[in-house]
């Protein structure tokens, strides 16, 4: 039997308006938490030496928070759904600051690399808890989605700009001091997330499946677009415009999230009335012809473009997974796709710190764009395979 739904002052809660307002929360801690992440992508591989480390250890330090959520997102994801948003979240953004504020203070590669660990960790369950609680009420998800992507890209649209003009004036380390404040504000956002726990995660913990057309789309995803193409962006630009390339990709990966602001509430909708498979495979097609431009030359244009279709497409695979993985499965099956994209967003790094100094940016680019495209229309055909029970597939009414 189930238990009642909440009362409020006119009578039971409205679930659609609980699942705006606990998404919104849970998009604001993120946001506050976010800047100390990403300005360490734009400031780490041009001031690798106040740092203390090589360009390949700033690759590599770039990776190791998405690579320890390959082996963390598991038991994130458990901790979760035993502990509830609240008391995760709350845990995730206390340690997030303390993260910031070690970035502003230690120096050398094994000093940093713990916390790039436990940043990973942090981010891992702030970003589970930012997707199942959008798509806690099937009505809206998908606008409910980009409406999330939008309100955690405030942070690093406003911390970016501002710390790429401050570092080129003070040098890059004791921005991390005033972003670990910043985080610190979080905490009152946590604090309003619901406490109840997620029922339904198995504590076993399960094999390695072979991974699916959206399984490898979210791995190449985050192969080109938050690995590759992101320190592409830094050490490309640096090579084209020596004399201001920290303020140059400062102000494109600001509006990269800018543009979160302004197109995921689009995406989000445009899934809704168009369905969210479709939306994807177009979007993706016209990615991994901006990836191949980046890569022979046309950097700043098409790394706007880029950052436009990422901008859209961010909304659409959650939705997609909750409504393939309907119930408690939900968060598993999150967490599950989350795995994917990291272990692409972390080799990414890895590949441009290693491979940018030796290998032509056109292959470098071009090869993981046309393996995109192609994930892409694996994705498109499979959703046109109707799932059990007959639904027509995600996003569509």
């Amino acid at each position: 039997m189930q238990p009642p739904a909440p009362l409020d002052a006119t009578g039971p809660a409205d679930p659609i308006a609980t699942a705006d307002r606990d998404s919104r929360h849970a998009a604001i801690a993120l946001a506050t938490t976010l800047p100390s992440d990403v300005v360490l992508y734009l400031l780490l591989p041009m001031y690798g030496s106040a740092f203390g480390i090589s360009l390949a250890e700033a690759g590599i330090l770039l990776a190791a928070n998405r690579l320890v959520r390959i082996a963390g997102y598991g038991w994130v994801a458990r901790f979760y759904a035993r502990r509830g948003d609240r008391l995760t979240c709350t845990l995730a953004v206390a340690a997030a600051a303390a993260c910031a504020l070690g970035n502003a203070t230690l120096t050398g590669f094994w000093a940093l690399l713990p916390l790039r660990l436990l940043w990973g960790l942090c981010f891992a369950a702030l970003n589970l808890a930012t997707q199942v609680l959008a798509t806690s009420a099937a009505a809206g998800a998908a606008a409910r989605s980009g409406r999330s992507r939008a309100y955690i890209a405030l942070g690093p649209v406003m911390a970016l700009p501002a710390a790429a003009v401050l570092s080129e004036a003070a040098g890059p380390r004791w921005i991390f001091a005033l972003l670990a404040l910043v985080a610190l504000g979080g905490l009152l956002a946590a604090r309003r997330l619901p406490a109840r726990p997620h029922p339904g995660i198995s504590a076993a913990r399960r094999g390695p499946a072979r991974p699916n057309a959206l399984d490898t789309w979210s791995f190449l995803e985050g192969f080109a677009l938050d690995g590759l193409f992101v320190i592409g962006l830094s050490v490309l630009g640096r090579d084209v415009l020596p004399g201001a390339a920290v303020v140059a990709a400062g102000v494109l990966l600001a509006l990269r999230y800018g543009a979160e602001i302004a197109l995921s509430p689009l995406g989000g909708r445009l899934a809704d009335r168009w369905g969210a498979e479709r939306l994807l495979v177009a979007l993706s097609l016209l990615t991994a012809a901006a990836l191949v431009g980046f890569g022979t030359g046309w950097l700043w244009s098409c790394a706007a473009a880029i950052v436009v279709l990422r901008a859209l497409q961010l909304p659409l695979l959650a939705p997609i997974v909750a409504h393939r993985h309907p119930g408690p499965d939900r968060v598993r099956a999150l967490a599950a796709r989350s795995v994917w994209r990291d272990i692409g967003a972390g080799l990414g790094p890895l590949a441009a710190g290693m491979l940018l100094p030796v290998l032509s940016a056109p292959w470098l680019y071009g090869l993981p764009a046309a393996l995109l495209a192609a994930a892409a229309l694996a994705c498109g055909h499979g959703a046109r395979k109707p799932p059990p029970g007959g639904d027509r597939g995600a996003g569509h009414r």
